[in-house]
C-alpha cells in the first residue's frame, strides 16, 4: 500500500491572527488550515492573507500539513488570495463552495498559471446539494484535487435541515462522499463539531465519522485536538489484532483456508489488518 498520511485532526486557523499562528506551531495536530474565509472579518482580509501566505512559507510547522483557505470563487477576494496562495506553495489550497469537475478544472487552471508548485495541492470543499450528487465528478476532475472536505454547517442549512445529535439528516450526504473520494482514490474529512465545551459530543461525531470511513475530522479549538486524534487512530487492541491475523496468515500460507481467532482470513482482511499497522506506524512516528 502506498505511504500513508495522518490527517486524523485538521484545525482552522484565523489568519488574521498572528497569535493563534504561532500557537498552532506546538499543537499536537496532524494538518492546519489557515483560513481567508468564514473566520476573517472583511476589514482583516489583506492582513489574513500576508499572514497566512508568511506562515506557509516559514517551514517552521515541523510534520504538520499546512494549507491555506482561500474565499469562495465569485467573490471579491478570490482571485488575490489564490495567487498569493500558489505563490506562497502550502501543502494544500482549500477552496469552499466548490459545485462541480468544471469548477475544479477552472481552478487548477488558474492555479498553474499563478505558478503553483507541483507539491501543493487542491482541496475541494463539499458543502451544498449539488456537490454531494456531483461529489464523484468534482473528486475525479484533477489528479492535483487530493483531498475533499465536508462543510457541514453550511450543508444542514442548505438542506433545511436541524442540527441534531447523532446527525441523521446529514448521513445520507456524508455517505455519499466518502462513497466518492474511495472512488477516486483520494482522502476526505469530516466537517467540524460545533460546541467547543461538549467533549463528549465531540468524541462521539469523532466516532461515528471513522465508523462511516473518514481519514479525520476537520476541528475549529485546539481543545479538540485530542478527542480526534484519539478516535482516528488504531486503538491497542486494533493493533494487536490486526498483527496475529498478519501471523495467521504467513503461518497458513500454501493451504486453502485460515482462520484467526474463529474468523476465516481472507486477502481483504489481509489489507485491512496492514492498514491497520501502517496508520499505526504513521502515528506513532509523529507521537
Amino acid at each position: 500500500m502506498s505511504e500513508y498520511r495522518p490527517r486524523r485532526s485538521v484545525l482552522y486557523m484565523p489568519s488574521s491572527n498572528e497569535r493563534a499562528l504561532e500557537k498552532a506551531k506546538t499543537l499536537p495536530v496532524d494538518g492546519l488550515i489557515l483560513d481567508l474565509e468564514d473566520a476573517v472579518g472583511p476589514d482583516d482580509k489583506l492582513t489574513a492573507r500576508e499572514n497566512a501566505c508568511a506562515a506557509a512559507a516559514s517551514g517552521a510547522y515541523g510534520h504538520r500539513e499546512v494549507s491555506i483557505r482561500v474565499n469562495a470563487l465569485g467573490t471579491q477576494w478570490h482571485d488575490a488570495d489564490l495567487e498569493a496562495a500558489c505563490a506562497a506553495g502550502p501543502d494544500g489550497i482549500v477552496v469552499p463552495k466548490v459545485g462541480s469537475a468544471e469548477e475544479v478544472r477552472g481552478l487548477v487552471a488558474a492555479m498553474e498559471r499563478f505558478g503553483v508548485p507541483d507539491h501543493t495541492s487542491l482541496w475541494a470543499m463539499v458543502e451544498t446539494p449539488g456537490a454531494v450528487l456531483d461529489a464523484r465528478a468534482i473528486a475525479t476532475a484533477s489528479d492535483r484535487l487530493t483531498v475533499l472536505v465536508l462543510g457541514t454547517n453550511d450543508l444542514v442549512k442548505e438542506l433545511r435541515a436541524r442540527f441534531v445529535p447523532g446527525r441523521g439528516p446529514l448521513l445520507t450526504a456524508l455517505s455519499t462522499v466518502v462513497l466518492a473520494a474511495r472512488g477516486a482514490g483520494v482522502s476526505v474529512l469530516d466537517g467540524v463539531f460545533n460546541d467547543v465545551r461538549d467533549l463528549d459530543g465531540l468524541a462521539d461525531e469523532c466516532r461515528q465519522g471513522r465508523d462511516l470511513g473518514f481519514d479525520g475530522k476537520t476541528l475549529v479549538h485546539p481543545g479538540q485536538v485530542e478527542a480526534c486524534n484519539a478516535a482516528f487512530s488504531p486503538s491497542e487492541a486494533e493493533v494487536e489484532d490486526a498483527r496475529g491475523l498478519l501471523a495467521a496468515w504467513e503461518a497458513g500460507a500454501g493451504r486453502g483456508v485460515v482462520t484467526y481467532e474463529g474468523r476465516m482470513v481472507e486477502n481483504l482482511h489481509v489489507e485491512v489488518a496492514q492498514r491497520v499497522l501502517a496508520v499505526d506506524d504513521a502515528v506513532r512516528a509523529r507521537s
